[in-house]
């Protein structure tokens, strides 16, 4: 099917949709990513790409990326390396337990409302879009910082029904291109963490303000995490919450309807060593380290 695209300067030009479920792929060709630097916020964006086509390729998966090991085999840049640091046969599925959990959310919030927008914040090298794969009368945004969409942009296209935004998710001015009326999916995996609180609030009232109804689906790490961060990761993380159900506090239009630890689904995992491990992992205190939240939001009187 031949679709429209839009270029780096923001005029329409043809484009083709692709294999990876539905997704829009800009060729098949290698494209290079020599140049992200090793522990940049771009490597960390291609190591969770790496992890999820892994899993992809087990024996019976549970996430199922195939977007994802698609364009990793696109992608030139030394895997190898990478796999010797990330150890993805326990690895992948700190991943793909808590990508898969919040594509089941995304999935029956879709089925109710085949018209909605998505917005898909901190999106990285995700391709939740086409896992997913939603009908055609979804309009979905993917957001992240400009070095990351230009990253995307070497695997994916704009499409009259996908778009990618380069912009940091604070600067409320990207808001000004996303429609409203419809039910707004927003999907912030991997990204409240690493903003202050004041603007985890300042986020959450605008988008709130901006869009009548829909669902938010977050993660959240608990409150030892930033100083945990200053230890060991130079204190990029900043934000944690012990009761994510505060929230309605400081916004009432949120609504909380249901948590889930980033490890549940771990009965799944295929290796039985790899297995247990999890299992004791999701009953010690560190079990609840990284929460998955799912949130209903409404304007007063809207439908």
């Amino acid at each position: 099917m031949r679709l429209v695209s839009q270029d780096y300067r923001g005029e329409w030009m043809p484009g083709w949709i692709g294999s990876a479920g539905g997704g829009a792929i800009v060729t098949t060709a290698k494209v290079d990513f020599s140049s992200v630097r090793w522990g940049s916020v771009e490597w960390t964006n291609l190591v969770t790409l790496y992890l999820r086509a892994y899993e992809s390729r087990t024996r019976r998966p549970i996430l199922g990326d195939h977007a994802a090991a698609e364009a990793v085999d696109r992608i030139d840049y030394d895997f190898k390396r990478m796999k010797r640091s990330m150890v993805p046969a326990s690895n992948q599925y700190m991943v793909v337990l808590r990508a898969k959990q919040l594509d089941d959310w995304c999935a029956d919030f879709l089925a109710r409302h085949p018209d909605a927008v998505v917005l898909h914040l901190g999106c990285g090298l995700d391709g939740r879009a086409f896992r997913l794969d939603p009908p055609s009368t979804v309009l979905w945004f993917d957001l992240d910082q400009p070095s990351v969409i230009e990253l995307r942009r070497q695997l994916y296209s704009d499409t009259e029904h996908y778009r990618m935004i380069g912009s940091s998710v604070t600067d409320a001015q990207w808001l000004d291109g996303i429609p409203t009326g419809r039910p707004t999916l927003i999907v912030a995996e991997g990204l409240l963490m690493y903003l202050p609180e004041p603007e985890v609030r300042r986020l959450l009232d605008c988008l709130t303000a901006r869009f009548d109804h829909g669902e938010m689906l977050f993660d959240t790490l608990s409150p030892v995490a930033p100083p945990m961060s200053k230890v060991l990761t130079n204190g990029i993380v900043k934000w944690g919450i012990r009761n994510v159900r505060d929230l309605e506090k400081w916004n009432p239009r949120l609504r909380f309807l249901e948590q889930r630890s980033a490890l549940a689904g771990y009965q799944k995992i295929e290796s039985t060593p790899v297995r247990w491990i999890y299992k004791l992992v999701s009953v010690l205190p560190m079990g609840d380290y990284d929460m998955l939240s799912r949130f209903e939001y409404r304007v007063s009187g809207s439908e």
